[in-house]
C-alpha cells in the first residue's frame, strides 16, 4: 500500500532525508552545505521545516549571547581607572575642578559617578571647593583590576559568552553607553525521526519533479515521462496578509483621534531647540543634571540659537535669579544667557507645550502632541535614545488637580486600561505633580507624569489661569497593549510580527 506522505515529498525533502541518513541521522544545515549535499542553508531549513510538519524530522535550535568591546578608546582605561591614577598622583585628594581640567570632555563626571558607586572615593566640601578623596578601597584598587576591567580584557581578545562572564560586571558594562556590543549566535540541528529513517530507506528516487503544468510542457510532450509531485491538500497553505500601516502608525492615529474627539488641538515644535525653550522657560535650574552631556544631545553646528525676544529673556532671567513677582525665591545665582542659547535636540515634548502657551496664553485652551524626543540613553529593553511622548495641556479658569486626574483616567480608559493608580511625584516645572501607573499583567507599570505648571513657568507669558500638563510614554503604551517586553521589538522590521499584528 502506497504512503501518501512519501509520495508527496518534494525533491529537496528527499535530498535532505537521504543526506541526514548518510550523516548518521543528524546534522547541522552548515554541515550539510559544507558536505556538498546542498548549496545554501536556506534550502536545508525550508526542507527541514516541511519534513518536521510531516513528522519525518526534528529541528532543534539553541541561541546564545556573546559580548565584545565596541568602543576600545572608552574602555582603555575606564574613566574611573584614569581618575583613580590622577587623584593618586595628587596625593589621594583632589578638587573636582582640578579633575575636570585633567579629564576634559565630561569624562570626569562619568569617572566620579563610578568611583562613588564602587566605593573607591568620597566627596566632601571644603570652603568653596568640592574635594574628591580616595577611600581605603580606592587605594587598594590602585594595584588590582576590578571584575569589569578583567572582563574587558577578555573581550578585547574576542567575544565572551554571556554564560562565562561575571554577571554583575557585564550588567555594569552594558549600562555604559556604547561600550560593549551584544552578538546573537544561533545554532540549529536537524535529525530524523523513526518515521524519517524509514522513509529515507524506502528506496527514494531523486528524479526531478514537475510542480507546474505549463504550455511548453504539454506541447513538447515532456509530460509523458515526467514525475508529477503529489498535491497534498492537508499541508497548511501560506498565509496571505493584506497591506496595512505599521502598528505604531495605527496606534498614533488612534491616540490622535481620541484627543481630537475630546476637543483638543494638535501642537508641534522643531526637533532642534535652544536650551531656553527646552529647559529655562520650564524653570529647570541651569545646574540641573538634565543639562549634562550624559543626558542631552547638544549640537556643534549651530552651537547656539539666539533668543530674539529681549523682554521674555529678561522675565525668565528674573524668575530664575529671584523669583520675579511669583512669590518664589528663584534658584539664586546668576542666570547665564549663553547656557540658555545652547542648541540641542529636544529632550521632552513639554517644549511644544510651553511654546504653544507662549502663543496662546488665554483660557480656554486644550492642545496635545505626539512628539519624537531625544535623550543620551543607553539602548536596552526599556530605553532608546530616540522615542515618542504623548503630551497635553489644558488652560482653564476652573482647572484643578481633580480635572487633571479625570482627563488622564478618561484617556486611558478609552485605551482599554481601567485600573489606574495615581501617586505623588516631583518635576521642576509642575506643582503638584503626579505619576501614573496602570495595572497590567499582574503588576503596576509606570506610564508617565503630569501636574499643574508652577507660577514660575507661566508667569513670563502672562497666563492667569491654571495650566494642566502631562507627558506619557507612547512606546510604553504600545508595549502594554501588545504584551511586548523589549522596546526594541517595536522598531525591528520583523515581517512575521508585523504581518501578524492586528492592532486597530
Amino acid at each position: 500500500m502506497s504512503d501518501p506522505i512519501i509520495e508527496g515529498l518534494s525533491h529537496n525533502e528527499k535530498r535532505l532525508l537521504l543526506a541526514l541518513d548518510a550523516s548518521g541521522g543528524r546534522s547541522s544545515p552548515k554541515g550539510l552545505v559544507s558536505g556538498g549535499s546542498f548549496e545554501a542553508e536556506v534550502e536545508v531549513m525550508r526542507a527541514a521545516m516541511s519534513l518536521e510538519s510531516k513528522g519525518l524530522a526534528i529541528v532543534e535550535g539553541t541561541s546564545s549571547k556573546l559580548y565584545e568591546v565596541a568602543d576600545r578608546e572608552a574602555a582603555s582605561p575606564l574613566p574611573e581607572r584614569a581618575a583613580l591614577e590622577i587623584v593618586s598622583r595628587a596625593g589621594g585628594r583632589m578638587s573636582l575642578a582640578a579633575l575636570a581640567e585633567a579629564m576634559p570632555g565630561g569624562r570626569d563626571k562619568i569617572a566620579v559617578g563610578w568611583l562613588k558607586r564602587k566605593g573607591l572615593a568620597d566627596i566632601s566640601r571644603e570652603g568653596d571647593s568640592t574635594i574628591l578623596s580616595l577611600t581605603d578601597a580606592g587605594v587598594a584598587a590602585l594595584g588590582a583590576k576590578g571584575p569589569d576591567e578583567i572582563l574587558i580584557e577578555r573581550m578585547m581578545s574576542g567575544p565572551v559568552p554571556e554564560a562565562e562572564a561575571d554577571a554583575k560586571a557585564l550588567r555594569d558594562l552594558k549600562g555604559r553607553q556604547g561600550l560593549v556590543r551584544e552578538i546573537a549566535e544561533s545554532r540549529r540541528e536537524v535529525s530524523l525521526t523513526p518515521a524519517g529513517e524509514s522513509a529515507a530507506r524506502s528506496g527514494l528516487s531523486l528524479r526531478k519533479q514537475v510542480t507546474d503544468i505549463t504550455d511548453r510542457l504539454i506541447q513538447s510532450g515532456e509530460w509523458r515521462g515526467a514525475e508529477f509531485r503529489r498535491y497534498d491538500v492537508s499541508v497548511p497553505a501560506q498565509a496571505v496578509h493584506p497591506a496595512k500601516k505599521h502598528p505604531l502608525s495605527r496606534l498614533g492615529a488612534e491616540v490622535r483621534r481620541m484627543f481630537t474627539d475630546m476637543g483638543f488641538t494638535e501642537m508641534s515644535s522643531e526637533y532642534v531647540q535652544p536650551a531656553f525653550w527646552n529647559l529655562d522657560a520650564l524653570y529647570t535650574p541651569q545646574d540641573h543634571p538634565a543639562r549634562d552631556l550624559q543626558d542631552t544631545f547638544y549640537l556643534s553646528d549651530p552651537p547656539r540659537i539666539r533668543i530674539e525676544d529681549e523682554a521674555l529673556v529678561s522675565r525668565v532671567r528674573e524668575i530664575h535669579e529671584s523669583g520675579g513677582g511669583t512669590g518664589s525665591t528663584g534658584w539664586g545665582g546668576t542666570w547665564s544667557r549663553e547656557k540658555a542659547e545652547a542648541a540641542l535636540l529636544r529632550t521632552h515634548s513639554t517644549v511644544s507645550s510651553i511654546r504653544y502657551i507662549a502663543e496662546h496664553p488665554d483660557a480656554p485652551q486644550k492642545a496635545f502632541s505626539i512628539s519624537r524626543i531625544f535623550r543620551n540613553e543607553s539602548i536596552d529593553a526599556t530605553h532608546l535614545p530616540e522615542f515618542t511622548q504623548i503630551e497635553g495641556i489644558v488652560i482653564d479658569e476652573n482647572g484643578s488637580f481633580d480635572m487633571l486626574v479625570s482627563i488622564i483616567r478618561e484617556f486611558y480608559s478609552r485605551m482599554g486600561f481601567d485600573q489606574i493608580r495615581i501617586r505623588p511625584a516631583y518635576f521642576p516645572y509642575t506643582e503638584p505633580s503626579l505619576e501614573l501607573e496602570v495595572f497590567f499583567n499582574g503588576r503596576w507599570m509606570e506610564l508617565g507624569g503630569a501636574g499643574i505648571f508652577r507660577p514660575e513657568v507661566v508667569a513670563p507669558f502672562g497666563v492667569r489661569h491654571p495650566v494642566l500638563a502631562w507627558g506619557f510614554g507612547f512606546e510604553r503604551l504600545a508595549m502594554l497593549k501588545w504584551g511586548i517586553k523589549d522596546i526594541r521589538d517595536l522598531y525591528i522590521s520583523d515581517l512575521d510580527s508585523l504581518k501578524a499584528n492586528r492592532s486597530a
